[in-house]
């Protein structure tokens, strides 16, 4: 699998998988009697272990696919919730702290939006660089000087909650250079081959059933291979995280 194809729309990437098998399955139907092979040349008992391998792979490989994926919602989901809690605790602050804050917070969301979200599309995104305005947000928060114990309890929450935001956005990041590695694609397709080939060799003796079942196994194997593709890059791909959330909790007004 290339980086072009996790970038393709859904329709799109499921016609280049669906004819990429079928065009498989073709060959495994026409090779064999080609080269003039007949009658059953492997017993149809070894499709069946085969066909166990191939499921557990698929079950594997799409477990951490969607876990991936259920853990970049959360990240993102938590940072918003977190950006949000500072941007309502700010109410507390006194005029020109509170307006100060909710710039930092705005400028942080045009960051993550504008830069951060089309690195982490790329796998490109990086921890090396912390962000400015959120960095700058925590510090003023810590020298903030109280004057009552409203302030003293406004001033601590509003740091948990920059500090919540920060862990999340490592969250992410980190998330955004999540993938299936090519072992286990070799893996998959490597198996997969097996299994349209043991299946062909397995009716020579009748082509009518040789096609049926060649169409029926590619066809499962296809959408196997697009769910997981489609899946695969949390933050790439037309099925992906995006940052609609962030975009949602920004303070009126920022930029």
């Amino acid at each position: 699998m290339t980086d072009w194809l996790f970038r393709l729309p859904v329709a799109w990437m499921a016609m280049v998988i669906f004819a990429t098998t079928y065009v498989i399955a073709a060959a495994a139907y026409w090779v064999p009697a080609r080269l003039g092979l007949k009658g059953k040349v492997i017993e149809p008992a070894m499709l069946s272990p085969l066909g166990i391998v191939f499921g557990l792979l698929v079950v594997f490989t799409a477990s951490q696919v969607w876990g991936d994926l259920d853990r970049a919602k959360r990240a993102v989901s938590t940072e918003a919730s977190a950006l949000r809690t500072v941007v309502l605790l700010t109410d507390n602050l006194p005029k020109d702290e509170a307006v100060r804050v909710r710039a930092l917070i705005g400028q942080h969301i045009d960051n993550a939006v504008s830069e951060e979200w089309p690195a982490m599309e790329q796998g490109r995104a990086s921890l090396v660089r912390p962000p400015a305005h959120l960095s700058e947000a925590l510090q003023k928060m810590l020298t903030f000087h109280t004057t009552d114990d409203t302030q003293k309890i406004v001033q601590r929450e509003i740091v948990d909650a920059l500090n919540s935001a920060l862990e999340s956005r490592r969250e992410r990041i980190i998330i955004s250079h999540s993938t299936v590695n090519w072992v286990k694609w070799i893996g998959l397709l490597v198996t997969g081959l097996c299994v349209l080939i043991a299946t062909a060799l397995t009716h020579l003796d009748n082509p009518r059933n040789c096609g049926i079942a060649l169409a029926l196994f590619a066809t499962g194997m296809a959408v196997s291979l697009l769910m997981i593709a489609s899946h695969s890059r949390p933050f790439t791909g037309e099925i992906s995280v995006d940052p609609h959330l962030l975009r949602q909790v920004a303070p009126i007004g920022a930029p």
